[in-house]
């Protein structure tokens, strides 16, 4: 039996998790820059690019192009069939550490006029507009979320954005899907209930991914050390080496200090769904931590692209994933010629060496703060600094027991078990991820004890999985909301029967929303620019590599300057 306590085994582990400066670039992976400045963005091929455009704003594409997006000549440009915006970014005057972003040429509709937060919420109004059209679509944070993807050395020429309709059935899609910058896509839920939570309900707060960490953080009582804010100066407030987010007081009570900090994520689940589901009384755990804390009404807003291991990794350290290395689920690495797969069942232990340099988290700055605190990262890829990890139980190669089936299991909706595969699968992995948290909690799993967590942080997949199949507004979808809410009553039975319930906080959200599609509405633009003569790699459906067997030089810019 090996015994973990409050040892230097616990203490050595964590240190080589947490060195990210040295390690982050893993053996034989490339380690990206911090960030790219406006003056230094590639110039493109513009010949390429500009057929490329015609192409794909073309009205045969529009059913499911939405957006083209990209960076050149010192600037970004967004660009629909009916209109085109070009724009620039500056580093703020003031101390906010914000951009400021400063509209240079409008021709036709500005495709990013429309940045609201609260289009298409609640339920109510989704259902009222489903599948709507990109006149009608707001895009929230837009102009920080396209900057922030071109920073990445590794971004694509042109990233696509498809419409809300589009169905990719042709290309293994599914009847909810995400990845888009607009509304309904791109908003998560976002919850902070018990000790140290502020008990207001719903409100109105702007926020996005990027302020979950610095939020975390404040809840635990973390004070600022200063770092990197989202502008590249030194911020004195900064709680992360780098943060480009800012800590949501209003959801706080700075009279309270929790001992436990306990995270859930319900992957790629629709907030208006979640809220719905809890409203009728088919949730009863999370409605108990909404009664005990503050929820955002609007949601919180994930960055592009909308997809779950950027946003993963995004929300454990406040960075964007053109800051912090994970870039999509996959892109394409000109400089070694490669793809680069971070979200795979083959990759997501190793998913992480491809973490920029210095990216900090959840999990190493409590441990720059409280040294001996132990942290636990349950089922999540994006685990840098975690002391106990699901991931880092496989790269060392422990066996880790796995249940054979997933009938008979509790909160398991058997209609939906036995027919469906991936609900069988994903349900089997979330029972898993609550033995793991339950054992750390009572503080012995797999036949080591285990001290009682700081921050316990737990991956919940079923509900991306069942939203995927039947779309956000089905059956099966709910179903998958209401087996989760039981494996959360599980975690909070636990934190109960040792005693520190009344001294834990919750928080609760998702890396993405999701998006009901419209049967019917398939293609692919691809073999549409193929036809037409250019050379172009798409990876992940949407980031363009025009000419990809082009590399770069040797100082990691782009020979397109």
């Amino acid at each position: 039996m090996l015994r973990l306590g409050g040892s230097d085994d616990l203490s050595e582990r964590a240190g080589r998790l947490a060195g990210f400066g040295d390690v982050a670039a893993g053996p034989g992976r490339p380690a990206y820059p911090v960030a790219v400045s406006a003056t230094e963005l590639p110039h493109v091929d513009d010949a390429a690019v500009d057929t490329a455009l015609r192409l794909l704003c073309d009205s045969a594409l529009e059913p499911i192009v939405e957006l083209v997006l990209l960076a050149r000549d010192g600037g970004y440009e967004a660009h629909a069939h009916d209109g085109s915006v070009r724009f620039e970014r500056a580093v703020s005057d003031g101390d906010d550490h914000e951009w400021v972003f400063t509209e240079t040429q409008v021709t036709g509709r500005n495709p990013l006029g429309d940045r609201a937060i609260d289009r298409f919420a609640p339920l109510s109004e989704e259902l009222a507009n489903l599948q709507p059209d990109r006149t009608q679509n707001a895009y929230p944070f837009a102009f920080e979320q396209v900057a922030q993807l071109f920073d990445h050395p590794a971004a694509p020429d042109l990233c696509v954005v498809h419409t809300a309709a589009h169905h990719w059935a042709s290309m293994g899609g599914h009847l909810g899907e995400h990845g888009s910058l607009a509304s309904v896509q791109c908003r998560a839920p976002f919850l902070v209930s018990g000790c140290g939570a502020a008990r207001r309900g719903w409100v109105d707060v702007p926020a996005q991914l990027v302020d979950v960490a610095p939020t975390v953080l404040a809840l635990l009582g973390v004070e600022p050390t200063g770092g990197i804010g989202l502008d590249g100066r030194h911020r004195a407030d900064a709680l992360l080496a780098h943060q480009d987010g800012d800590v949501l007081v209003d959801l706080l009570d700075p009279t309270e200090r929790p001992e436990v900090v306990v995270g859930f994520l319900l992957d790629g689940c629709n907030p208006n769904v979640l809220f719905d589901v809890v409203a009728a009384g088919e949730a009863p755990n999370i409605a108990a931590l909404l009664a005990e804390g503050t929820a955002l009404r609007n949601g919180i807003v994930s960055s592009l692209p909308t997809v779950t291991l950027p946003n993963h990794t995004t929300i454990l350290t406040g960075r964007h994933p053109g800051h912090h290395g994970i870039l999509h689920n996959a892109w394409w690495d000109r400089s070694r010629q490669e793809r680069v797969t971070t979200n795979s069942p083959a990759t997501w232990a190793t998913a992480m060496e491809a973490l920029a340099p210095g990216t900090d988290s959840i999990h190493s700055a409590l441990r720059r703060a409280e040294p001996g605190a132990f942290t636990a990262s349950v089922n999540e890829p994006a685990d840098p600094g975690a002391v106990f990890s699901t991931f880092d139980l496989m790269r060392r190669g422990v066996r880790v027991p796995f249940p054979r089936s997933a009938e008979g299991l509790p909160h398991a909706t058997e209609m939906f078990v036995r027919p469906v595969k991936d609900y069988a699968t994903y349900t089997l992995v979330d029972h898993h991820g609550v033995e793991q948290a339950v054992g750390i909690i009572e503080g012995r799993y797999l036949d080591t004890d285990y001290p009682l967590p700081r921050f316990l942080w737990v991956n919940l997949t079923l509900t991306d999985s069942a939203f995927h199949e039947g779309g956000p507004h089905s059956e099966i979808a709910r179903a998958s909301i209401r087996d989760s809410d039981g494996r959360i009553g599980e975690i909070v039975a636990a934190l109960d029967r040792r005693g520190v319930l009344e001294r834990t906080a919750f928080f609760l959200c998702a890396d993405h929303g999701m998006e009901e599609s419209l049967p019917g509405v398939d293609g692919d633009w691809t073999p549409v620019l193929r036809d037409a003569g250019l050379d172009v790699r798409d990876e992940a459906f949407g980031f363009l590599y025009l000419d990809p067997g082009r590399g770069v030089t040797g100082n990691g810019s782009s020979p397109r300057s």
